[in-house]
């Protein structure tokens, strides 16, 4: 099935919790979006992560940890990381995304703990078992709110992509595949 949006509309293809971010931030900057994903409930993969990582979070700077960007950057190439101009936009929106988690979701990420190669604390997370699923669970939620209160957001599930749809180098659309 070719799905043909309007113009001004955002299309998402995936629900975990880079997809729903994406959607429920365009929905935020005033668009529009269509989100779909190949499961028949969104959810993704990220249900049983450690928490989410942020340097210079509000969370830190309330616990007195010393962590910035600069610190996160120098921990991830340390770690490994092949491309550095990702890990740098990687960390540098950190704070931001942590505290927008925060501070538009009501998420509470006010445990923080020095996991993995990091120097400093910065994974945050709940009280709650499985924050992956926590944190991604309130933006479905959100997300589906949305969807139900007006045409800003639209979520399509059992929706397999298969084909993207471009206008020279710009992806214009995709053609999809109801399950």
């Amino acid at each position: 099935m070719a799905a043909v949006f309007p113009a001004n509309q955002v299309i998402v293809v995936g629900g975990g919790l880079a997809g729903m971010s994406a959607a429920n931030q365009a929905v935020e900057c005033g668009g529009k979006t269509v989100l779909l994903d190949k499961s028949a409930f969104c959810g993704g993969n990220t249900k049983a992560t450690s928490g989410i990582n942020g340097a210079g979070t509000k969370t830190q700077k309330g616990k007195g940890i010393p962590d910035n960007a600069e610190i996160f950057v120098a921990d991830t190439l340390k770690g490994g990381a092949k491309k550095p101009e990702l890990a740098k936009v990687l960390c540098q929106n950190s704070a931001a995304d942590v505290d927008w988690l925060v501070d538009k979701f009501d998420l509470d990420l006010s445990l923080v703990a020095r996991l993995g190669g990091h120097s400093q604390p910065r994974t945050h997370r709940g009280k709650e078992r499985f924050p992956g699923m926590t944190i991604t669970y309130a933006l479905i939620q959100m997300l589906e709110k949305i969807a139900e209160k007006t045409d800003r957001a639209r979520i399509i599930t059992k929706a397999e992509v298969f084909k993207l749809i471009c206008n020279g180098k710009a992806v214009v659309g995709c053609e999809y595949k109801k399950a």
